[in-house]
């Protein structure tokens, strides 16, 4: 059954809606980027760029790294755009747009966030990179979708039983990273973590400006969660959705962050653009080591 027009929205030029890109134009390997102008600080390590397209706040570099073909798209901030973005990366590289109809022979997508975050553990120092081996999500997006095979139940009841979690805020969900791809990021340079991620940057992570807090002790109650050897780690607000809609595609994801501040200890890094163009190398050369 071909997919209808307002299900699957074409371009003019037969670009996928929002990111404006053809299927030709994006690689296997996908790194996703928060911040627009961090896409150029990652394509100019490329040895070459073919493709070079934008859209609102997507935009895309497409080129090649010691022979790897690689992508590099913004997402903005929040796990609505990646609603977005993980649904139309998808769609290119699973969807025949001439025919409108999903391939018969589905293809498997690397994902991988490079961004920042905030440690919520004195003991994790700005300026140290973490890979997310667990995602919590507070956001709500996987319940759009059928999921019932990808989340981990018991640490979830778990957590809503230690902090006593509101009925009022959305149920949340745990999903794992993908173990292979995590192995070929890993080293004795970066700390796997358990990662929350939240659906606002003030008020949700429980920053107070003039809004008072429905739950002033919201990070205190996250610091202190423990499910064996698993404690929340970082605050951000991509990783989440991101691992929910990549395992329920049928995608490989990781999510990297740059640590650039700690809410425990009020530290903020004093150089965040060294920081991330660090992590930005790392990432680039484990990804294209032979």
């Amino acid at each position: 059954m071909s997919l209808e027009h307002s299900e699957l929205i074409l371009n003019a030029d037969g670009s996928i809606y929002h990111l404006n890109i053809l299927p030709e134009d994006l690689a296997d390997t996908v790194i996703l980027v928060g911040d627009q102008n961090r896409v150029s600080k990652v394509s100019k390590y490329f040895d070459t760029i073919e493709v070079k397209k934008e859209k609102r706040e997507f935009i895309t570099h497409t080129g090649t790294l010691n022979g790897k073909r690689i992508s590099v798209i913004s997402t903005g901030i929040g796990t609505d755009n990646i609603d977005i973005v993980l649904n139309e990366i998808d769609a290119l590289a699973n969807i025949d747009f001439k025919e409108r109809k999903i391939k018969e022979t589905l293809k498997q997508l690397q994902i991988i966030r490079i961004g920042t975050s905030g440690s919520i553990q004195a003991d994790i120092p700005v300026d140290s990179f973490l890979l997310s081996e667990y995602a919590i999500g507070f956001d709500g997006v996987l319940h759009y979708y059928t999921n019932d095979n990808i989340q981990h139940p018991e640490l979830t009841k778990a957590f809503v039983e230690q902090t006593n979690w509101s009925s009022n805020k959305p149920v949340p969900y745990i999903i794992k990273y993908d173990e292979n791809l995590g192995k070929v990021l890993d080293s004795n340079h970066i700390r796997l973590g358990f990662t929350g991620t939240n659906s606002g940057f003030y008020g949700p992570q429980g920053r107070v400006l003039r809004l008072a807090l429905d739950d002033e002790h919201f990070n205190t109650k996250l610091a202190a969660f423990a499910y064996k050897t698993l404690k929340v780690t970082n605050l951000e607000m991509e990783t989440s959705a991101i691992y929910a809609l990549s395992k329920l595609l049928g995608h490989s994801a990781v999510s990297l962050n740059c640590i650039i501040a700690n809410r425990s200890t009020v530290e903020f890094s004093k150089n965040p653009a060294l920081a991330i163009d660090n992590l930005i190398k790392y990432t680039l050369d484990k990804l294209t080591k032979d």
